[in-house]
């Protein structure tokens, strides 16, 4: 999707603060008080160098009152610092929670096919990094942003009021400040999207490398993972530094022109003083000494400011790619009148179905299958035939582009998905587990099962042997790369047997489980499908010999259906390829 402008990214930084307008208002109000405070502490400095300035008529004691002034002045602004920056922490970190909230809900209910599309580690990195990234902007936004523009005010209007002529200086010079801000910040966005996103980039190739590091090390691919990575890491090197050395500027040509002010001011005031020029106000050595500190007061935000904007620009770029996740098409909603299935039979139909995961190249057409309530169907066929997707449909992880698919007469597409999926039983050649414990991963489907009913379940799936070989049995915790693949399928049936539930989906449910523990949870699923409809992808020919119905995929299509009788019999695409299993 096209990129938010800086506009829209701002206004909906903006609506994301509305919820906290009370705290907003509190950190105004402490700004407020803090800049009042720095800028009466000059007016008090200037007039204990008047009395100073007397010679041998000083009033110490006017002096004293001074300082004590002073010193309650600093203590009250520094107070109202503590308390504004504690608010703004409390701002910041509350929005900061709310997007990550909204982007990780948001990732619950998109479509598979965005998940498909965009690398995990791309994913991550928006919802962590750029999120990180986001915050440190925004804090000091909050921090510097309110106390700079008050300051900038305030400080103009006591310099208007003490020496219009010198105010009037300051006034015309500063705005080479903004113009050089603004001529930098401009430039500066563009730069800090393409870091961010090349950030993501280099993110995804870490995970990628991570997560399946065995087969890098199997082929022998860390020479060219590591060029790969050092081309990344170049990239992104070019382009922080590209982007820090533009933003950088910043800082020391507003340092420049805030020197020409603080000249022009002591110059002007000195030459006053001197040539004793007539002025409408009396105008004082201690005067100018509160004047030059207002200089400085008054131009210090300018660099303060054009800081921020860096920092802005650095955190807008990176809530747009946040937002782009938040802003993305989510899958359709289950409608108002969506049914709930309840009894389940496992009657199911598919009816002139057809399907493809991108428009230009068809996958499914005119499919249509009838299975009855408790028969095992078996689907069979060559890789990338058509078999998975036929899984993906049926749990309405997608949905067909034309056709239906009814369960007991129901379309899928007027029944809610969680009732739909709650009827199935899943186990896949890729497992997964959560961190947790071995009996918290085994009850995912149903958190209340007991402990005796979650060890009944393990032993039907042959897995209570190796679990109480754990360090703490059932207890154990344990992560995705803490058990070998055949365990954690052992663990993915085991959820099965826990739940039973009425319709059963088999991927290669045994891929990688020794033969001997594989005709023991054969005999266990035999039992398991006895009354539930059941699909069942194999490779494996042998397994599925006592199927009801195998259905032979090949190109998106069934070519070929009956038992494995009827098909052997045939002598047709399904005979060539269970007797190629054989063949010697």
């Amino acid at each position: 999707m096209a990129n938010p402008s800086q506009k829209i990214i701002l206004k909906r930084i903006l609506k994301q603060l509305k919820p906290y307008g009370f705290l907003l208002a509190a950190t105004i109000f402490f700004a407020l008080i803090s800049v009042a405070g720095s800028l009466i502490v000059p007016i008090f400095f200037g007039q204990v160098i008047d009395l100073l300035a007397e010679g041998l008529k000083v009033d110490f004691a006017k002096v004293f009152e001074k300082f004590i002034a002073i010193g309650v002045t600093i203590a009250v602004t520094c107070l109202a610092q503590w308390l504004m920056n504690a608010i703004n922490n409390k701002i910041t970190y509350n929005v900061v929670k709310d997007i990550r909230e909204e982007a990780f809900a948001k990732l619950q209910i998109l479509p598979l096919k965005f998940i498909d599309a965009h690398s995990y580690g791309d994913i991550v990195g928006r919802n962590v990094a750029d999120v990180d990234q986001f915050a440190d902007g925004l804090l000091m936004g909050f921090t510097q942003l309110f106390t700079g523009v008050l300051t900038i005010i305030g400080t103009l209007g006591i310099m208007i009021a003490i020496n219009w002529v010198i105010a009037l200086i300051v006034f015309v010079i500063t705005p080479l400040s903004l113009f050089v801000a603004k001529f930098i910040a401009t430039r500066t966005y563009s730069l800090f999207r393409k870091t961010s996103e090349i950030r993501g980039e280099q993110t995804a190739f870490i995970d990628e490398m991570i997560g399946n590091l065995k087969v890098v090390k199997a082929f022998n691919r860390e020479d060219e993972n590591l060029e790969k990575f050092d081309e990344v890491n170049e990239r992104l090197t070019n382009a922080s530094l590209k982007s820090i050395f533009y933003s950088s500027l910043t800082n020391p040509c507003t340092r420049f022109v805030n020197a020409v002010v603080y000249a022009a001011v002591a110059l002007s005031g000195a030459l006053m003083l001197l040539w004793n020029t007539p002025l409408p106000v009396v105008f004082s050595v201690g005067m100018l000494t509160s004047l030059l500190s207002y200089a400085n007061q008054y131009t210090k935000p300018f660099n303060e400011i054009s800081g921020v904007i860096t920092e802005l620009q650095n955190a807008v770029a990176c809530a747009g790619r946040i937002y782009e996740i938040i802003d993305e098409k989510p899958q359709k909603a289950d409608s108002e009148n969506a049914l709930t299935l309840e009894n389940v039979k496992g009657d199911i139909k598919f009816e002139n179905v057809a399907f493809s995961y991108t428009e230009d190249r068809k996958l499914i057409e005119n499919l249509n299958v009838s299975a009855k309530a408790g028969q095992r169907i078996a689907i069979v066929g060559p890789t990338g035939c058509g078999k998975t997707t036929l899984i993906n449909l049926l749990m309405r992880f997608y949905d067909p582009n034309d056709g239906k698919i009814s369960v007991d007469g129901n379309d899928i597409m007027d029944v809610t998905r969680k009732s739909l999926r709650k009827n199935y039983g899943m186990v896949l050649q890729e497992t997964w587990l959560k961190s947790g414990t071995v009996s918290e991963n085994i009850s995912m489907g149903n958190p209340s099962a007991s402990c005796e009913e979650i060890e009944n379940a393990a032993k039907a799936a042959h897995a209570h042997n190796f679990i109480m070989q754990l360090p703490h049995g059932y207890d154990t915790v344990i992560s995705e790369n803490g058990l070998s693949q055949g365990q954690k399928q052992l663990l993915c049936i085991a959820r099965i047997m826990l739940c039973l539930p009425p319709m059963l989906i088999l991927d290669e449910a045994t891929s990688s489980i020794d033969t001997r523990t594989e005709k023991k949870i054969q005999n266990a699923f035999a039992k398991l499908m006895n009354g539930r409809t059941s699909f069942i992808v194999a490779h494996r020919l042998s397994t599925i010999k006592e199927a009801d119905l195998i259905l032979v995929m090949n190109n998106g299509n069934i070519i070929e259906q009956g038992t494995h009788g009827e098909l052997v019999a045939k002598d047709g695409f399904y005979s060539k390829l269970y007797n190629s299993q054989f063949a010697i």
